[in-house]
């Protein structure tokens, strides 16, 4: 009952046992294919750019991070939990000079806020966290992408919790570069991080004055593999994408409308449930995550020996 990875439905068990194929196999080409296709609608673009990084949605991160930002360039990173600290961290280490603005845990946002940072700061990049797992804070951005375009700046958004579980619009909320989990809404093991970028972000990176630091993550090299190329960059978790492509089949098999509100209508019933008990969110009210509920622990209960129970006595 953590906040992933989420229980995997036998149908995607069943396809991460088919029996490997070859890289560029034509077949495993074609599943690629299909793979993109399924993108393009769970993240609601029409971005030529999307595709399956091989790692974790901290990959997806890194990968954003590393072929985006240069040395020297300013980040504006908003923080309210730990997933937005490790974007200034990532940042950092790409040589960026990170402009920070932070909130106290489980608060969103005001955008308004934020927007007055980019007129301050006049980022390069602006990094913000759509669905913050720590706090279980669910972040408006809707805003965001035009006020960073205004000013000449980037949208970087990290929705590993939210891709699939609640509503992702990339180009309506003009987000620029994204990238999420398979582990969280699209109940898949981890191991692989769907990423999305703007034609905007490409030719920022088209543009870079250096190359990208870290190989296995350089987009110019892993798109050429993913497009209409096919040049080989590195052995893809064959396996890994077969059973991405059946999670992606079941989330649009329910339809997303479907699936937001499945969650939502879960979400509230746990949540009045809980509130019958005394018990309450960390997440500014609000602005709770359907799909993730982190809750706070009652004054005077001891929840190391709560949890120790839930565990030993019912399997939670």
């Amino acid at each position: 009952m953590g906040p992933g990875p989420s229980d995997i439905p036998p149908r995607v068990l069943e396809a991460m046992a088919r029996p490997t194929i070859g890289h560029l196999d034509p077949v495993f080409l074609q599943l690629m294919d299909g793979l993109r296709d399924r993108l393009r609608q769970l993240f609601q673009t029409k971005n030529e750019t999307r595709l399956a990084m091989s790692g974790t949605g901290s990959a997806g991160m890194e990968t954003l991070f590393v072929n985006l930002v240069e040395p020297g360039d300013k980040v504006l990173v908003c923080i309210n939990g730990v997933f937005g600290n490790r974007m200034a961290d990532v940042a950092q280490r790409c040589g960026a000079t990170v402009e920070k603005v932070e909130k106290p845990w489980g608060q969103v946002f005001d955008q308004d806020e934020v927007i007055a940072a980019i007129e301050r700061v006049k980022p390069n990049v602006v990094a913000i966290v759509h669905a913050e797992t720590s706090t279980g804070a669910h972040q408006p951005i809707d805003r965001l992408g035009a006020a960073a375009h205004e000013h000449g700046a980037l949208l970087l958004v990290d929705c590993v919790t939210s891709l699939g579980g609640a509503p992702v619009k990339i180009d309506e909320w003009q987000v620029d570069a994204a990238y999420s989990g398979t582990q969280k809404c699209l109940s898949c093991p981890p191991g692989l991080s769907p990423v999305t970028l703007s034609p905007r972000a490409m030719e920022r990176m088209a543009a870079r004055k250096s190359k990208v630091q870290s190989w296995y993550l350089d987009l110019s090299m892993i798109t050429q593999y993913w497009g209409s190329e096919r040049v080989y960059h590195h052995t893809a978790p064959i396996n890994m994408l077969y059973g991405l492509d059946e999670a992606l089949n079941i989330a649009l098999e329910e339809g997303l409308d479907a699936r937001f509100a499945r969650h939502r209508a879960m979400h509230d019933l746990l949540r009045a449930g809980l509130a019958d008990l005394g018990v309450h969110y960390v997440s500014q009210d609000g602005h709770h995550l359907p799909m993730l509920n982190a809750v706070s622990v009652p004054a005077g209960i001891d929840d190391a020996a709560g949890r120790k129970q839930l565990l030993n006595d019912y399997g939670i």
